[in-house]
């Protein structure tokens, strides 16, 4: 009998503890659970701990967290007939768990589905050059579309962004080509502005060394002139100090080594009777020399 008992209370104790497992749910911060009694939505349920029915009770779980969804390479044609291949990344997010569960079977799917179309929308308003070099107004333009869509879904498109373009094998030979030519040019600009920035550096110090050598002539010419200058003051100086007499002499000398001149015609000057009675005095006779 003590067995028996004993059988029936772990058969007891092991019921409670599934259903406690089955009925008893903990949500965490990030998670929703949208709860069906009887196959009829009662709405969503979380965080924290969730009790169920496990006999009517039914759930679904969402995730709030934003997530990633990679459209894999989707082929479109652009305004000016190219065909690419392109592949981008949605980036997206859960604001309303019970509209999620509701409005669409499978998320991931239709959204793929969706891309797909919208991308071929995008790409077809735009000219190639647009597609390769305006790759943010792309991606704004595919997020708006897409967002319009999953918006009914209760989810939220937060980015869009596009991964890799891959054109036709021969725009992709004119790409290269225009950008060996791209590079060849900005070689010979740099070239020409390094030259150009040589030739002004060696004008600027022609310049300048022109400046400095004319700034050293016109120092030297006023030095000079200085010189002559002080020269002439000297002069003057000695000469207010000197006597006739002084003078005389010098006027002899002078005379003397014309006298010894080989020339055999002299020019005298006028003073020269001044002077004869200049010697006159200088020798006390009081009368001149007779000329010879």
């Amino acid at each position: 009998m003590t067995a028996a008992i004993g059988v029936v209370v772990a058969v007891v104790v092991i019921a409670f503890v599934v259903l406690a497992a089955v009925s008893i749910k903990i949500v965490r911060e990030y998670q929703r659970v949208v709860l069906f009694r009887l196959g009829r939505a009662v709405g969503a349920r979380g965080p924290g701990l969730v009790i169920i029915n496990p006999v009517t009770d039914r759930v679904n779980w969402v995730d709030l967290r934003e997530q990633y969804l990679e459209i894999p390479h989707q082929t479109a044609i652009t305004q000016d007939n190219a065909a690419i291949a392109i592949d981008f990344i949605i980036f997206y997010k859960v604001l309303d768990p019970l509209t999620s569960v509701l409005s669409v079977r499978d998320f991931k799917g239709a959204a793929i589905n969706i891309a797909s179309t919208t991308l071929r929308s995008v790409v077809g308003d735009m000219v190639l050059d647009d597609v390769l070099s305006k790759r943010e107004e792309m991606n704004s333009a595919l997020r708006i579309k897409l967002d319009d869509v999953t918006e009914r879904w209760g989810v939220k498109v937060a980015n869009v962004e596009v991964r890799e373009i891959k054109p036709p094998p021969a725009v992709l030979e004119a790409m290269t080509r225009q950008m060996s030519a791209e590079r060849a040019r900005r070689a010979q600009v740099t070239e020409a502005e390094g030259q150009k920035a040589a030739s002004v550096t060696v004008a600027e110090g022609q310049k300048q060394s022109a400046i400095l050598a004319a700034e050293g002539d016109r120092q030297a010419a006023e030095l000079r002139a200085e010189g002559y200058a002080a020269a002439l003051k000297r002069v003057l100086a000695v000469a207010k100090d000197a006597d006739a007499n002084t003078m005389t002499i010098q006027y002899l000398e002078a005379l003397k080594q014309i006298g010894a001149s080989p020339s055999t015609k002299f020019v005298v000057p006028a003073e020269l009777t001044g002077l004869l009675a200049g010697l006159a005095k200088f020798n006390g006779t009081g009368e001149a020399a007779p000329a010879r």
